[in-house]
């Protein structure tokens, strides 16, 4: 099972669709508080419609409190625009650690100074970044269909 970390989320909707992603993957949702929302905010349950009740969430107080109960750092890969790695190079398995940042800023430095791994996704020069829920859904396929493959 995969773990996807968002760090401060912003936007309800885009948390209830990742959500919803979580429950079709049968991945775990990690939630790294301050949220730019109430967790039972009506546009969080309209995008995660009537799945959010089978979705397998944590909420965490702080990156700390996150980071305290991971059993293999290594197994930790923030995505950023900045990195040099692409995703579709990384070697994923099962029970890794997918972390997204907020909607409008990313990771912080400071949280991207705590973990090694840095992966991007590849995107046209033309923006800046993809939406938040799609990047959450490159990566899960991509990490997905490589663990399918080892089985």
């Amino acid at each position: 099972m995969l773990n996807i970390v968002l760090v401060e989320p912003e936007i309800p909707n885009n948390t209830g669709n990742i959500g919803r992603l979580c429950v079709g993957t049968e991945s775990r949702l990690h939630l790294i508080h301050p949220f730019g929302f109430v967790i039972n905010d009506k546009n969080l349950k309209r995008s995660g419609l009537d799945y959010w009740v089978h979705l397998d969430v944590t909420e965490y107080q702080n990156v700390a409190e996150w980071k305290a109960q991971i059993p293999d750092l290594s197994r930790v890969f923030l995505m950023s625009s900045h990195a040099e790695k692409s995703y579709l190079e990384n070697d994923f398995q099962d029970g890794d650690w997918l972390v997204f940042g907020k909607e409008s800023k990313g990771l912080s430095e400071a949280v991207l100074n705590e973990f090694p791994n840095h992966l991007t996704i590849p995107m046209s020069p033309l923006i800046r970044s993809f939406n938040i829920a799609n990047s959450v859904a490159f990566v899960i396929g991509e990490a997905k269909r490589q663990i399918s493959n080892k089985l």
